[in-house]
């Protein structure tokens, strides 16, 4: 039997309510893994509309060691200099071969930590991460598309891709499955497409 992949989401205060919801559920329905809330924050965590979430764990690598990807979910405290360092946690899970990807002001904590570094990302508009926290490692490599881009184990989006931030995201946890990440793709898409505009 296939063990189930664990996938970890980190959520601070007034994360993006639009921005998880789409990779979590495909990823527990359609693909079988298993999911966590992390948080630095010892208490709930406020969406901006609104809502309570009660984190499963903390970021702390040692209490993470069994996740196969990390997921880091935008939110509007990640510009902030009181933003949480999650370096740590992120590094550790891509030591081990795990999966790493950010979206939105996500994207900020994988630039603090060096991860963009010889990769291929992108964010919120191009010099967007460096009006937030100055220049960072690998930004002359930043990829102004308005999708997501996925560089081997790294996966970056801006806020407004949660859908190709998940078919990337599940791409590169789950290579063997191609076929039905692509066929996911095609389900996403099919709104978008200019034949089906109703005026």
């Amino acid at each position: 039997m296939e063990q189930k992949k664990t996938i970890g989401f980190v959520f601070v205060d007034k994360f993006a309510d639009w921005e998880f919801g789409l990779l979590s559920g495909s990823a527990v329905d359609w693909f079988g893994a298993r999911t966590v809330a992390l948080s630095p924050s010892t208490g709930p965590v406020k969406s901006i509309g609104g809502l309570r979430l009660v984190p499963d764990r903390g970021v702390a690598p040692e209490e993470n060691a069994d996740l196969d990807a990390v997921a880091v979910i935008g939110a509007e405290t990640w510009p902030s200099e009181d933003a949480p360092d999650i370096a740590p946690l992120l590094s550790a899970t891509l030591a081990r071969g795990g999966i790493v990807g950010g979206i939105c002001g996500g994207t900020l904590a994988l630039a603090r930590a060096g991860l963009f570094e010889g990769r291929k990302h992108t964010s919120n508009g191009a010099g967007w991460i460096q009006s937030k926290i100055d220049d960072y490692p690998g930004s002359s490599l930043y990829q102004d598309v308005p999708h997501a881009v996925r560089d081997a184990h790294i996966v970056s989006a801006p806020g407004s891709a949660s859908g190709t931030f998940t078919t990337n995201f599940l791409e590169a946890l789950y290579p063997e499955k191609a076929g039905q990440v692509a066929e996911m793709r095609e389900f996403i898409a099919r709104e978008y497409r200019t034949d089906n505009a109703q005026g």
